[in-house]
C-alpha cells in the first residue's frame, strides 16, 4: 500500500474479518436490519468527507432509521487533513467499526470520499452473513450525485461554507430535504435565496447548530420579571479562532494534490491558484470560503437565544473592529491591508430594532481573546470575566452565563440570593443531534429549520460585512441594502464564476 493511501479491499477485508470474531451487534443499532425495514428508513447522502463529516458519520451509521447510500467530495483520499487531535477521527471510526486495527500503520489524519465510502461499507458489512456490503456510491461532483441518486430523501451538507447554499438549492430543486452544518450561507443574498426556497418548497430543512437551551428560557423569565430592568445590551464572546489565520493570500504555488479536484472545490468562487492554506479545516478564516469565528461558534449561542427571546427582526446597523498587522519589507514596516481574511480577533456591534417583546438593543460579539471587562457586579464578588460567556445588561442589573447560557446567574451573588423567583432549570435540554431524522421521516418542520434561522443567519453575515467595510454600516433588511455605503453592498453577495450563478 502506497504510504498515506488506503487499499479499499484491505480496509473492507480487515473490517469483515474483525467483525467475524465479535458478537453480533443487536439489530436495533444496525441500519437496514431487524427492527426498521429498509422501506421505512430514510436514505441519506453525505456531501463533504472531511474531518467533521467523518466525525459525525458514526451517529448516522448507528441509527436504525437511516441508510447511507452515497458520499461525495472533490477529494479522493488523503491523510493530510488538519484536526483538533492527532487520532480523534481515527479512534472514533475504530469505535464505530469495533476494529482497533483501522488506519493502523498509516500516518496522518484521513479524509476524502474513498475513506468515507469504505467506512460506510465496512460498517454495514458487519451485519451481513457474507461480511460484504457494496451499497454506498461515491461521487466527486454533488451535481452528479443529485442526478443519479433517484431514491434520495436527504442530503447532509458538510462542505466548506461557500458551497452550502449552492448545494442546498440544487438539492431542494430536486425535491430533496436538506440538513446542513452552519452557516446556511456565508453571503446574505445566498442565505435569502436558500431560506426562501426552503419556505416555498415545504421540504424539511435543518441547521445542525440548532439545540434546545432551557437556560435561555430561564434567563428570559428573569428579564420578564424585571430583574435587570429594561434590556439594553447582550455581550457574547468566544476564544476562537482555533485555526491558523492569514492576512494575505499565499504567494507560493504548490501543485494540486493527485485526486483533488480544485476547480470543483472552488465551486462558485472565481478561480485562484490552489493552496493548502485554503482547504482542510482552515477555510473558514477566509472571506471567500468561510464565515469567521462568529459563523463557526455564534450559531450555537445565538440561534437558540434568538428563538427563546423572540428575536426575529434583523439588525439595522453594524460596526466592527479587527486586529491590525504590519510586516517588514526591506527593513521597513508596512501596514498590511487585509481584505481577504477575517482578523485574528474582532469586536462587532449589531444594533437591533425593537422586537415583538423586546425594546431595541445592541448585540456585541467578541472573539480571538477579546471580551468585555468584568462588570462591577463581578468585581464585587472578586471574580473575573470568563474566557467564554454571555452577558445580559439591563438598566437595573446584569445576568451572566456560559457561552451558550450555561449555568446562568444574576450578578452579584447577593442579588441572586435575594431573587425569590425560579433559579434553576425546569427541564433538561434536548441536544439530540439527530433530531432532524424524525422530522424527515414524518415530513414535519424541524425546530432547526432554515426559516426559523433566518434572523440569526442575517445577523452573523452582517457582522462579516461590517468587518470588510471597515466602517459603520446602516442596513435596510427589507431592501437587503447598505444605505450609507454603496460599495459595501458588494459584500452582501459574491462575484460568481461562470456557470455557478444562483437565482
Amino acid at each position: 500500500m502506497e504510504k498515506g493511501k488506503i487499499n479499499r479491499r484491505k480496509f473492507l477485508g480487515t473490517a469483515a474479518t474483525t467483525a467475524a470474531g465479535l458478537s453480533i451487534v443487536p439489530s436495533s443499532v444496525i441500519a437496514g436490519t431487524g427492527h426498521i425495514p429498509p422501506s421505512d428508513q430514510i436514505t441519506v447522502a453525505n456531501i463533504g468527507c472531511g474531518t467533521q463529516g467523518l466525525r459525525e458519520l458514526g451517529g448516522l451509521l448507528t441509527d436504525p432509521r437511516v441508510r447511507l447510500v452515497a458520499v461525495c467530495d472533490p477529494n479522493l483520499h488523503t491523510n493530510d487533513y488538519i484536526d483538533w487531535s492527532a487520532h480523534g477521527i481515527r479512534d472514533g471510526i475504530r469505535r464505530v467499526l469495533g476494529d482497533d486495527s483501522w488506519w493502523a500503520g498509516v500516518k496522518g489524519i484521513p479524509g476524502g470520499r474513498e475513506v468515507m465510502q469504505a467506512y460506510v461499507e465496512a460498517y454495514y458489512a458487519k451485519n451481513k452473513p457474507s461480511g460484504q456490503y457494496r451499497g454506498c456510491a461515491a461521487y466527486e461532483d454533488f451535481r452528479d450525485l443529485l442526478a443519479q441518486e433517484q431514491d434520495l430523501d436527504v442530503v447532509k451538507i458538510m462542505t466548506p461554507d461557500h458551497l452550502h447554499a449552492t448545494i442546498a438549492l440544487a438539492a431542494m430543486s430536486r425535491g430533496v430535504n436538506v440538513v446542513t452544518h452552519k452557516p446556511i450561507a456565508n453571503r446574505i443574498s445566498e442565505a435569502r435565496l436558500t431560506i426562501d426556497k426552503a419556505r416555498d418548497s415545504g421540504l424539511v430543512t435543518h441547521l445542525l447548530a440548532w439545540t434546545e437551551r432551557p437556560e435561555y428560557d430561564l434567563i428570559k423569565q428573569w428579564i420578564d420579571d424585571g430583574v435587570i430592568g429594561q434590556l439594553k445590551e447582550i455581550h457574547n464572546w468566544s476564544y476562537r479562532p482555533v485555526w491558523q489565520q492569514w492576512t494575505q493570500r499565499p504567494a507560493d504555488r504548490p501543485p494540486i494534490p493527485a485526486g483533488f479536484n480544485w476547480d470543483l472545490w472552488l465551486g462558485p468562487v472565481p478561480h485562484m491558484p490552489y493552496h493548502p492554506n485554503y482547504t482542510h479545516n482552515v477555510f473558514r478564516g477566509w472571506y471567500d470560503f468561510g464565515g469567521g469565528s462568529i459563523a463557526d461558534m455564534g450559531h450555537y449561542s445565538l440561534f437558540p437565544l434568538f428563538e427563546a427571546l423572540g428575536i426575529t427582526r434583523p439588525p439595522v446597523q453594524a460596526k466592527a473592529y479587527g486586529t491590525t498587522t504590519r510586516e517588514a519589507e526591506d527593513n521597513v514596516y508596512h501596514w498590511v491591508d487585509n481584505d481577504v481574511a477575517f482578523p485574528q480577533s474582532c469586536m462587532v456591534r449589531l444594533k437591533f430594532p425593537a422586537q415583538e417583546s423586546l425594546p431595541a438593543f445592541d448585540l456585541y460579539w467578541y472573539d480571538g481573546g477579546m471580551k468585555p471587562f468584568a462588570p462591577e457586579e463581578l468585581e464585587a464578588d472578586d471574580r473575573d470575566i470568563p474566557n467564554e460567556g454571555i452577558l445580559f445588561v439591563g438598566d437595573k442589573g446584569k445576568i451572566l452565563g456560559g457561552f451558550r447560557g450555561e449555568k446562568p446567574e444574576i450578578i452579584p451573588q447577593a442579588r441572586m440570593q435575594a431573587y425569590d423567583g425560579p433559579k434553576t432549570l425546569s427541564s433538561e435540554p434536548d441536544r439530540d443531534a439527530s433530531a432532524w431524522i424524525e422530522h424527515v421521516r414524518q415530513g414535519t418542520p424541524s425546530p432547526g429549520s432554515f426559516v426559523r434561522a433566518a434572523c440569526v443567519t442575517e445577523a452573523i453575515n452582517l457582522a462579516a460585512v461590517a468587518l470588510r467595510a471597515k466602517k459603520r454600516i446602516d442596513y435596510d433588511p427589507a431592501g437587503m441594502r447598505i444605505t450609507n455605503d454603496e460599495a459595501a453592498n458588494a459584500f452582501l453577495t459574491r462575484t460568481y464564476r461562470k456557470g455557478w450563478e444562483l437565482s
